[in-house]
């Protein structure tokens, strides 16, 4: 994510210079945007069965509840109506009698389309990217500090290729400041998995425009 943002920053940077040759253009670069994001939402997996050492079942459950995360992203304009950039987030899910959770990290290249209605700027867009998901299930409660405990716990990572579509729309609060609410649904299309938690997240945040 930070070598995304590097690039898109010296990418910003570079092009500016040349805004007086290309003002014809509708193409033309015309300012870029970044800043923060929190989520939430609800999210769910597929049943999952835990077995015991001797293959016996132990539980079935499923993740599901609402997760919290925060991130951010930033992008170059182009012309009117084109913004390309990058970001990145972290979305986490507590959920099950035992305070278990499943982690989600993934950021990548983001493309969308903007149309400005005076203060209102809705858009949509998605990013292509990659992503990794750790999840740490406690199938037992666990009391005791720094003792070992059989049978307890289930621990899973396992990293894969994300395709994210999303809208939303930016409010302009002053010309450099806009406020941001997005939803989105990270799919995962090369890794899916049945503790692989997904459903609509709802971001709200605050972009700083140039």
């Amino acid at each position: 994510m930070k070598l995304s943002c590097l690039i898109i920053f010296l990418f910003c940077t570079v092009t500016s210079y040349a805004q007086d040759s290309v003002k014809t253009s509708k193409m033309a670069f015309s300012g870029c945007s970044g800043g923060m994001m929190l989520h939430t939402g609800y999210v769910q997996s597929r049943d999952i069965t835990f077995y015991n050492t001797d293959g016996s079942v132990h539980e079935t459950l499923q993740m599901k509840g609402a997760p919290f995360g925060i991130g951010g992203a930033i992008r170059a304009h182009f012309g009117k109506h084109l913004r390309v950039g990058s970001e990145g987030y972290v979305s986490t899910l507590v959920y099950g009698k035992y305070k278990s959770y499943s982690s989600i990290g993934w950021g990548g290249l983001l493309m969308d389309c903007v149309w400005s209605l005076k203060r209102w700027t809705p858009f949509i867009g998605g990013t292509i990217g990659g992503g990794s998901v750790k999840n740490v299930t406690l199938l037992n409660e666990t009391p005791q500090d720094f003792v070992i405990e059989q049978q307890s716990t289930s621990y899973r990572k396992y990293a894969f290729m994300a395709l994210n579509p999303f809208v939303g729309v930016e409010y302009a609060l002053t010309a450099k400041i806009h406020f941001v609410f997005k939803m989105d649904y990270l799919l995962n299309v090369t890794d899916w998995q049945d503790d692989y938690v997904n459903g609509v997240r709802f971001f709200v945040g605050v972009m700083f425009c140039h």
